[in-house]
């Protein structure tokens, strides 16, 4: 029989490869896609070049452990994810309802994984495989490494550590730690001969004591201090934060009750040939054949081409720097267009590369000058508020990588669809020009978030101004080379800082420049953010000084509502918020005026309707019902009398 070119998800996709044993099971919540976007197959094929054999157990039934005993015990360990995008984003929107499709599910299809999977799959795991070591990481475990506020539930929880019972977490990008895990497993070493790693977290026993290693150990406040006090959970939040970079990052540790977590310096950033070698791997680039349906994810991202990893731009709402790294990791050159002519091969592309890009577009070889001062360098954002004079910022290598992919046989476009650092791109206008010429397919996705100074200092994102002069240049450029083409920019509601009077001044931005936008961000405090530390504690981690913050379901759906004044639906609610704030000249005929002084008949149908409307209630799985504890082959007064 011929050896499936996937790696195996089932005993008889194992038994195919002549295995009868796997050396890593990674179960995640994610459909499995070969594809250099998803990070199981990263993992996996990186594992698969260092000589393990790698089985993926993606989406099982977590009802029982039978899904995890199909496949055997591995050799060597079990590594969990919840998967690509933190799974209380993906299952809820912001005011905490259920969304209607899961975009890493075949088909859309929802209820395909719990809500927090890392703690379920890791207990699933133990049940099936007791001894076999369990290692935790991805996007929802890297966010949960220490104490966290947890938005769904309005609580301080511990880290996963605690929940899942794990005996490793990984935190940040895996491919170096997972294969320094297997080898050293592999071996002969034991768990816990582990806990020396870079980019790891583990607790302690009871009655073990910290062991002493070189360096300086900073000790956070204790979970019980964090959840008691929020000053004591700002300066967690600041002490963590000071503490990212892996050239200077010491040791933290932070007690829970009587176990005492210890979480380790970073990872160091990968080389450009450790980034070449990963995503040179002999990806399938597509679902695995099992799957009755087109996973949205990947028909999304399918011809897209990652070209760097990591953002030094710092932004507070952002959980990028804080997964990723400040450090931009950029593969060469000849990868990417080797790459690109990959897709172009394919008898089903369709001549576009719909986005050449990463986390930032135009970030792409741009590093610190004077590796000495990075070596030292505490600085949480590169580039706010002002650009670093050290960080280089040519955009040469993202123009020439961007002209020779364009000139690759069958490739008729490359757009870039990743978000464009407005501040760093005016130091360029070749780059914008660039861009509005070759790039843009109409419509260029900017992100300026805000267009309240203050706000946007918060955000440590650049000044209106700065999006002004981004918009003019491109505007200009597009004229220039005949083409009619328009920015489309995201803004963010309910951000903390963000008054009802800024989002007024707001909304007559937008009707001042035409934008209707269709598409609004609610803020959502994802876990660790410098911003979520601010909506939960009122106060600004960094600087010490209280911030207000739009935290009522009312509240928050009026500033959303203010961004979208041109929806007949929205007319009560910016009425109010206009007659409220002393700005009835918005309202009439005036050239600024953002609603009729009469209600539309919309407006009006639109009242009537949800006045019918059952009140609406929040699942009671998004997580504010308190969970019943889970321990593998015991069984507690709790489950006995469920």
């Amino acid at each position: 029989m011929a050896i499936p070119a996937f790696l195996p998800t089932t005993r008889a996709e194992m038994t195919a490869r002549g295995w009868d044993q796997a050396d890593i099971v990674f179960v995640t919540g994610d459909a499995y896609v070969d594809h250099p976007s998803f990070a199981m197959a990263i993992l996996g094929r990186t594992l698969e070049a260092a000589g393990y054999r790698v089985a993926i157990l993606s989406q099982p039934d977590w009802k029982s452990a039978d899904p995890w005993r199909a496949l055997g015990a591995p050799r060597l360990f079990c590594g969990v994810s919840a998967g690509n995008m933190d799974s209380m984003i993906n299952h809820y929107t912001a005011n905490r309802k259920r969304r209607n499709d899961d975009a890493y599910s075949p088909g859309g299809r929802i209820g395909l994984r719990p809500d927090r999977p890392t703690p379920v799959y890791a207990q699933r795991c133990r049940e099936a495989f007791p001894g076999v070591p369990v290692v935790i990481g991805g996007i929802e475990a890297s966010l949960r490494r220490i104490a966290h506020f947890d938005y769904w539930s309005d609580t301080v929880r511990p880290s996963m550590l605690v929940s899942s019972k794990a005996d490793l977490l990984v935190y940040g990008m895996g491919e170096k730690p997972i294969v320094e895990i297997a080898r050293r497993l592999d071996g002969g070493e034991s768990v816990r001969d582990l806990r020396d790693m870079r980019g790891v977290c583990y607790l302690l026993g009871r009655k073990e004591t910290l062991v002493d290693t070189p360096g300086e150990t900073v000790a956070l406040p204790s979970f019980e201090e964090v959840s008691a006090d929020k000053n004591a959970f700002a300066d967690m939040t600041r002490l963590h934060h000071h503490e990212t970079n892996p050239l200077n990052a010491r040791r933290l540790t932070q007690r829970h009750g009587d176990r005492l977590l210890v979480h380790n310096a970073p990872t160091l950033p990968m080389t450009q040939d450790e980034m070449d070698a990963t995503f040179d791997r002999p990806f399938m680039r597509r679902p695995h054949p099992s799957y009755d349906a087109n996973v949205p994810a990947h028909t999304m991202i399918k011809d897209s081409v990652t070209i760097m990893r990591g953002c030094f731009g710092g932004c507070t709402f952002c959980s990028i720097t804080m997964h990723e790294g400040r450090t931009i990791q950029s593969r060469s050159e000849e990868s990417v267009l080797n790459e690109v002519e990959q897709i172009a091969s394919d008898d089903d592309f369709k001549g576009t590369i719909s986005d050449l890009g990463g986390p930032t577009a135009n970030m792409y070889q741009m590093r610190c000058t004077r590796p000495d001062v990075e070596a030292k360098c505490r600085r949480l954002s590169c580039i706010h508020p002002k650009v670093c004079p050290l960080l280089g910022t040519s955009h040469k290598p993202t123009i020439d990588l961007l002209r020779k992919a364009r000139a690759i046989d069958g490739v008729k476009h490359v757009f870039v669809a990743s978000g464009i650092r407005m501040d760093l791109a005016n130091l360029d206008k070749e780059y914008v020009a660039e861009i509005a010429k070759h790039h843009t397919g109409g419509h260029l996705k900017i992100a300026p978030e805000h267009t309240s100074d203050d706000v946007l200092d918060l955000m440590k994102k650049p000044s209106k101004a700065s999006c002004d002069e981004f918009a003019e240049s491109f505007n200009a450029a597009s004229q220039e080379v005949g083409k009619e083409q328009y920015l489309v920019p995201y803004f963010i509601a309910s951000h903390p800082g963000s008054s009802v009077d800024d989002m007024i001044d707001l909304a007559v931005f937008l009707k001042q420049r035409g934008y209707k936008p269709r598409q609004v961000q609610d803020f959502i405090p994802a876990p660790m953010d410098i911003a979520t530390t601010m909506y939960y504690t009122g106060l600004d981690p960094i600087r010490m000084k209280p911030v207000d913050t739009a935290k009522k379901l009312k509240d928050r759906k009026t500033q959303r509502a203010l961004m979208q004044f041109f929806k007949p639906e929205n007319y009560f609610a910016v009425r109010k918020a206009l007659l409220d704030r002393g700005r009835k000249d918005l309202i009439g005929k005036g050239r600024l005026a953002l609603i009729p002084e009469k209600p539309p008949k919309e407006a009006l149908d639109a009242r009537r309707q949800a006045a019918n409307e059952p009140t609406y209630y929040h699942a009671e799985d998004a997580g504010t019902k308190r969970t019943v504890g889970y321990r593998p082959g015991r069984k507690g007064h709790r489950r006995r009398g469920r």
